[in-house]
């Protein structure tokens, strides 16, 4: 049997034409450049941003942490060393643009001047540094910095939902390292 055109000739676009287009727009749309960092209410920085620096202050807050625990405990250096280490890249990786302060570098002895105050951004409930004594005990030390590195992770966790994608991701990159810290020091004690 022959096949036969159709005795009219539909007149405008086709069904197939106007649904690719349609899903074209919406992925423009959706792949548009995100939007200023600065809310349109008179240029306050925006949820993103102020979560960004919180990160960063309390990283390098739990760093200036690491290096009071190694001050006071120096057996503990090499083991505390390359947790420190990573503690100030996660500060520097929510740094935005700022260079790393020198008491928050990897090579930094860890008989470095610690501040005695956290930074500005940094609450004194949810810092890890909100118990500044270290204990006389290397055991009881160690359990100070894994709670606080646990402490931080639940933080960073609870944040994910209020941040978009990439600092989501970053966050949670974090706050699952955070956690593989806790478990590094509390297993070292058992």
């Amino acid at each position: 049997m022959p096949f036969t055109p159709p005795s009219r000739t539909p007149s405008g676009p086709r069904r197939r034409t106007l649904l690719a287009s349609a899903a074209a727009t919406f992925a423009l749309a959706g792949c548009s450049a995100p939007k200023s960092s600065i809310d349109s209410t008179g240029g306050s920085p925006s949820a993103a941003d102020r979560a960004r620096a919180r990160a960063a202050g309390d990283s390098q807050a739990l760093a200036e942490r690491y290096a009071t625990v190694i001050t006071a405990h120096p057996p503990l250096a090499e083991r505390l060393r390359p947790l420190r280490a990573e503690v100030v890249r996660h500060a520097a990786a929510f740094d935005t643009g700022q260079p790393a302060s020198a008491s928050a570098t990897p090579t930094a002895s860890p008989t470095a001047s610690v501040s005695a105050s956290p930074t500005a951004s940094v609450s004194a409930s949810a810092s890890p540094s909100a118990s500044p004594a270290v204990p006389t005990d290397e055991k009881g030390a160690l359990a100070d910095l894994a709670a606080a590195e646990r402490t931080l992770a639940d933080q960073r966790t609870k944040t994910l939902l209020d941040v978009p994608g990439e600092l989501a991701r970053l966050l949670a990159s974090v706050a699952a390292a955070g956690a593989a810290h806790a478990y590094l020091l509390t297993e070292g004690t058992k």
